[in-house]
């Protein structure tokens, strides 16, 4: 029979076999009144949006040891990237994080746009539209987060308001977009199509709903007792560990690190806005919670400014004017849903020879990108999304890699879990907020 070396017993001290069966081994654990199991928590969606197989060594309800098994949602998106064009690599990536979808869209564009060298070019009102969709998005991002993890606790109020919040925002994505989730809206260059007419005023209409809901959430959680139990002081992560884990996003500026890209690195003109960045003092799942609150309404505050801003713009474009780049299509609404406007099929079909060739030629075959790469930095809800993209002179990249927040930002969960009771563990996961889709790409 065989033996091992050394033994933890949680927090409680340690003992020796150096030799014997499993048989001595088996008393002497039962002798110290310990009892040391191994159980699988999944694969299932425990507060993930996806799918996670978590082996735990637990000591009674301790505990002991916690490891996070990925993989179980590998769909291949970056190496599926690499057979299709520069374009439709954004109808892949808009689908790893499928909660925040348009955070992987603007990434990839901006890169794309780096290797392309038009990044001075793309229009004022289109980088306007990109940081609406984003702000939108991180607010659903958010209140999808803190509403799972009231599920999971039982609270089933917190995760049906966070979904009338995210009906809200979802009707805006269609009425802009045409599609509720994985839009594919942004396009290298600039977004797809204007916003439709009177958009401006219906997002006017539904922000004040949406804002009612977060603080009715709010009102729910923050004060409530059985909410703080199970919060406060649960799934804590010192500011050195969470530096050490590479961890970004909500998590270290409910530290206290203000770490926002939007601040530190602006990009699709995020100077212009006036914002905050919401910080606290100790990363737990509570202040973890405050914090993704307080960034929802700051997210809120930019919207305002940015519909100001596209009232300013209204009729200019929203594409590069490069048309060897410029997607070619325009789309209108009809009866059948959104597709392309008659007057483009028109022109294309009876009125211009060339106007055919350019189209087919774009759509199909796509703009080849200069050789060389790039690495584009956004921050997305849940931390910094990063973006590798490789090209070798043709129409589709030779290698798209991301960096994606939920992969990184799993790490730190045996540092959260390890020595806390089991159900706090469930809490220490939510707090996280991984898109199993991003981990596994």
């Amino acid at each position: 029979m065989g033996a091992i070396d050394e033994v933890e017993v949680a927090s409680y001290g340690s003992y020796e076999s150096v030799g014997g069966d499993w048989a001595d081994i088996a008393r002497e654990a039962e002798e110290i009144g310990e009892e040391h199991i191994v159980v699988n928590l999944g694969p299932v969606h425990p507060a993930t949006h996806g799918v996670l197989r978590l082996q735990f060594e637990l000591d009674g309800e301790y505990v002991r040891e916690v490891k996070a098994s990925t993989g179980f949602l590998h769909t291949g998106i970056e190496k599926n990237m690499e057979y299709r064009t520069w374009t439709q690599g954004v109808a892949y990536c808009t689908r790893m994080d499928y909660v925040a979808p348009t955070f992987q869209e603007v990434a990839y564009c901006l890169a794309v746009e780096k290797l392309l060298g038009i990044t001075d070019q793309i229009p004022e009102r289109a980088s306007a539209i990109r940081v609406l969709l984003m702000e939108l998005t991180r607010i659903s991002s958010h209140i999808v987060a803190v509403g799972s993890a009231g599920n999971e606790l039982g609270a089933t109020t917190m995760l049906t308001l966070g979904f009338r919040a995210r009906e809200d925002i979802l009707r805006i994505m269609e009425d802009i977009t045409g599609l509720r989730m994985n839009n594919e809206f942004i396009r290298p260059g600039g977004v797809l199509e204007d916003l439709p007419a009177g958009g401006t005023d219906y997002i006017r209409e539904l922000l004040p709903k949406i804002r009612l809901t977060i603080s009715e959430m709010m009102d729910l959680t923050l004060d409530n007792p059985i909410f703080k139990i199970r919060h406060e002081d649960v799934a804590v992560s010192p500011l050195s560990s969470m530096m050490a884990l590479s961890m970004t996003g909500p998590s270290l500026r409910a530290a206290g690190l203000p770490a926002d890209l939007r601040k530190t690195q602006p990009y699709c003109g995020y100077e212009k806005y006036e914002f905050d960045v919401p910080l606290r003092d100790k990363a737990d799942a509570y202040t973890r919670a405050v914090v993704r609150f307080e960034e929802a309404l700051q997210s809120i505050r930019i919207c305002y400014q940015v519909l100001d801003e596209l009232d300013r713009t209204e009729g200019q474009p929203v594409m590069i004017e490069d048309k060897k780049i410029a997607w070619p299509a325009r789309l209108s609404i009809g009866s059948d849903g959104q597709g392309s406007a008659p007057e483009h099929v028109e022109e294309i079909m009876t009125q211009s020879m060339e106007s055919l060739i350019h189209h087919f030629k774009l759509v199909t075959e796509g703009f080849r990108v200069p050789a060389g790469q790039a690495y584009q930095l956004v921050e997305h809800a849940k931390g910094i999304l990063g973006v590798h993209v490789v090209s070798d002179g043709g129409t589709r990249p030779y290698r798209a890699h991301f960096r994606d927040p939920s992969y990184n930002n799993l790490q730190s969960l045996a540092l959260m879990s390890e020595g806390s009771f089991l159900a706090d563990t469930i809490m220490a996961l939510a707090a996280i907020d991984p898109v199993m889709g991003g981990v596994d790409r």
